[in-house]
């Protein structure tokens, strides 16, 4: 088997021929030029020494271009590795080396990105090089052998590659076909593709089921998105709070454009109850949870439509096996949380270089997640935040989720972090960071007075600061280890 032969082999084309695959600007291509590109693709990189099981990097845009060189090195047996353009010069350091690859592509846009003594190629010469060459046969691989690596965003340490194997294509768009999304229907995705989320939603589940992928190659900003939506109209706009809560920003009149969008999904971090409020009061749209990782590459649960509350993550797809455990590796309690862990179809086989990382999360055709749920009376996954966020103040185990919850309601906050900083006696306590909708000291203050109301006195934050952005990671997770340097530096220069 093949993956990318699966997307694009002649069955595929037979199906959808002349149907537009992907919408980039001005350009549209079809399903059949796409399949045609690719094959090329991977000729040009068979040509330049491209071998089955060899890594090649791409540091591109998301493009047509990367579309066919990302396919084309699937295509050829070659493992692909999308990578983030916003890499720091250390970070992209470690992930070149630790993916070792036979190749770098590199877009014209990011040709000063240092690659070291690596063998490179110009995103635009591999087009040049692959429109001259005869289109090569897919390669058969085993549906055990490497596809492609994801490298985690690095929020609790240098990023991991993540390996998947070729099956794990055959469980692509569990999410469309939830909502009902098939062929010829447009999909806009803002997440990039160098991201499991945006990979999949913004580009190979819309091949799977002959669906239209509307893509940007830049970074979208609110105005982006609202152009694109006014352009193309989408069936369904798949997207991070983040970027939600950048579209709420803007005024009430621009957002009459999304009038015409069927379905709003959230993704990539946890969605709020606020948030879904103000989203279904601004726009009349009903925004869906949809929780995934790295290491599933596929989605793995969502909230069915019309059961959207700000809390709920959804129920699991079909297929997907889901269990909470506790520290004991038993069954919680009912209404108590527990660590989610996972058997998924399209599930990752292992982090690259890290054999002992791979055996702690990696069991017996099971995944540990390391996010806690519970499940609540009617059967609903709820997130409750990472297991190793837990804090313990005063001897018992506080969850940040729990006062980021209470700090979001408050009308005059945008968002929430919470993390542990120890005081001047060396003592694990709390620090909540807000995101203020206009007066600072104002949403100190309401934070501050909604968790002195609402909380018990271990749960309560000893800091509440303002600022104007919480920082995040490329894929829209909270960095919290910047917000402790933040108040560890406001604490050394008291002391």
């Amino acid at each position: 088997m093949n993956a990318a032969d699966r997307l694009l082999g002649p069955d595929a084309v037979a199906r959808h021929s002349k149907r537009v695959a992907l919408i980039c600007g001005q350009e549209q291509v079809s399903f059949a030029e796409l399949a045609e590109r690719t094959a090329r693709a991977a000729a040009a990189l068979q040509a330049l020494g491209v071998r089955p099981g060899d890594r090649v990097v791409l540091l591109m845009r998301d493009t047509p271009e990367f579309a066919a060189a990302w396919l084309g090195a699937v295509h050829a047996g070659a493992v692909a590795v999308a990578l983030n353009n916003r890499l720091t010069a250390a970070e992209l350091e470690h992930v070149l080396a630790d993916s070792a690859p036979r190749l770098v592509i590199v877009d014209d846009a990011f040709a000063t990105r240092p690659c070291g003594t690596l063998t490179t190629l110009a995103g635009s010469a591999l087009r040049t090089r692959a429109e001259s060459t005869p289109p090569a046969a897919p390669v058969a691989m085993a549906p055990e052998a490497p596809a492609f690596m994801l490298y985690s965003s690095g929020t609790t340490g240098r990023p991991k590659g993540i390996v998947h194997v070729h099956r794990g294509f055959a469980s692509l768009g569990l999410a469309f076909r939830r909502l009902g999304l098939g062929e010829g229907d447009r999909v806009l995705c803002t997440s990039k593709y160098f991201f499991a989320y945006g990979l999949e939603h913004g580009f190979l589940a819309t091949l799977a089921l002959g669906a239209t992928a509307i893509v940007h190659p830049d970074w979208p900003d609110a105005d982006a998105v609202l152009d694109l939506v006014s352009r193309h109209r989408p069936q369904a706009m798949f997207s991070v709070p983040t970027v939600y809560r950048r579209l709420l920003a803007q005024p009430p009149a621009r957002l009459g454009v999304l009038a015409a969008v069927g379905h709003f999904v959230a993704g990539g971090e946890r969605t709020s109850r606020q948030l879904v409020e103000q989203w279904r009061e601004a726009t009349g749209g009903e925004l869906l949870n949809l929780y995934g990782m790295s290491e599933t590459f596929c989605a793995c649960m969502m909230t069915p439509p019309g059961t959207a509350n700000g809390a709920r993550t959804g129920l699991p797809f079909d297929g997907v096996q889901v269990e909470l455990r506790d520290a004991q590796g038993a069954r919680p309690a009912p209404g108590e949380p527990g660590v989610l862990w996972l058997r998924h179809p399209a599930q990752a086989t292992a982090y690259a270089n890290l054999p002992e990382r791979t055996r702690e999360q990696f069991r017996d055709g099971w995944f540990c997640s390391r996010d806690l749920f519970l499940r609540d009376a009617e059967g609903y996954y709820v997130h409750q935040g990472r297991a190793d966020e837990l804090i313990k103040v005063a001897g018992q185990w506080v969850q940040p989720a729990e006062l980021e919850e209470v700090a979001a309601q408050q009308a005059a906050v945008i968002e929430a972090a919470c993390v542990p900083v120890p005081d001047g006696d060396g003592l694990e306590r709390l620090a909540l960071f807000i995101t203020p909708r206009s007066d600072p000291l104002q949403a100190e203050h309401d934070a501050a007075e909604a968790c002195q109301r609402l909380l018990p006195r271990h749960k309560r934050p000893k800091w509440v600061r303002a600022i104007d952005e919480l920082p995040r990671t490329a894929t829209g997770k909270v960095q919290r280890f910047k917000l402790r340097e933040i108040l560890e530096r406001e604490l050394a220069r008291k002391d």
